[in-house]
């Protein structure tokens, strides 16, 4: 008995952490499991429906489109992003100058208010008095209507998302970089690799790790899109609705149509898309590394 008060003050010192983890973490995704089996509009009383609230989104055509939207966006966005991402990465970790400014410089926009960046691109993209409008009026090309068209809306989306989080990537794989030993890269040039034969065949496989963990995180940051959708297009997604991601989904079906009980079974939903999606990931990049020092 002795013993274990003797570290009450140990649990006493991290019993704040679980407290709050519990009621703020593992009681709502309780709760929700025990709402999406309810209808319930928020006022009146819960009904319990068991089963169908999942039935219904198997076979809810919106919720497939929704999904549709986001997987389009998710390519159009992350396989660029983190192509620019590697590239800067690449770049600061040479003798570039200036490499402190430049590095706050690239994680600057993930630490930028979504609202207020939305409302910026909002502007920029505007059909009738847009920036890029403008620009393309200069050189003779025609207006687009970027607002109105289904797939410029996701390239508007898209674009805003590589904006955003491409330093933050850039500034992962910096440190994955400047954690490569050197000895190897030695080897390679003793060997008479070239630097394209020594970013493909050294640089990267020592790299997996640290780009495998970025996928998956831009994976499931990717099936998340709901700011830049819902402040530049409004809860409808725009036009047809294009930008309809399934987080907007699931915002409208909850706290615009007041159908909690359902909302909670779409939120679920996501929660499956976005583990298969990731395990999808992650064995798509998680393959033996092999590190060849020459080029033969």
């Amino acid at each position: 008995m002795n013993r274990r008060w003797k570290y009450l003050p140990q649990y006493l010192a991290i019993a704040p952490f679980f407290v709050l983890f519990a009621v703020f973490g593992v009681y709502p995704v309780v709760y929700s499991l025990w709402l999406s089996l309810q209808r319930w509009n928020g006022v009146s009383e819960m009904k319990f429906v068991g089963l169908e609230n999942f039935a219904f989104l198997l076979t809810d055509t919106a919720f497939w489109d929704a999904i549709g939207n986001t997987l389009i966006i998710w390519v159009m966005s992350t396989i660029p992003m983190l192509v620019l991402s590697m590239l800067v990465a690449l770049g600061l970790n040479s003798s570039v100058r200036h490499k402190d400014f430049l590095r706050v410089a690239y994680f600057l926009p993930n630490v930028t208010s979504i609202v207020a960046m939305s409302l910026v691109f909002g502007s920029f993209f505007s059909n009738e008095f847009g920036v890029l409008n403008w620009f393309l009026g200069l050189i003779g090309v025609d207006p687009v209507q970027w607002l109105n068209d289904p797939w410029a809306i996701r390239v508007a989306i898209s674009l805003m998302i590589i904006w955003r989080w491409t330093g933050y990537n850039a500034i992962i794989l910096l440190a994955g970089l400047q954690a490569l030993p050197q000895d190897v890269y030695e080897a390679a040039k003793l060997d008479g690799a070239g630097p394209v034969q020594t970013f493909f065949r050294v640089t990267l496989p020592l790299l997996r790790p640290v780009i495998l963990f970025s996928v998956v995180m831009s994976a499931i940051g990717g099936l998340q899109i709901f700011t830049e959708s819902q402040i530049l297009l409004g809860d409808r997604g725009g036009p047809e609705g294009a930008g309809m991601t399934m987080v907007l989904y699931f915002y409208n079906t909850a706290f615009a149509d007041n159908d909690f009980g359902y909302g909670a079974a779409i939120a679920w939903g996501i929660f499956v898309v976005v583990v298969l999606f990731s395990i999808l990931n992650w064995r798509l990049v998680q393959r033996p590394a092999r590190v060849n020092g020459g080029g033969k």
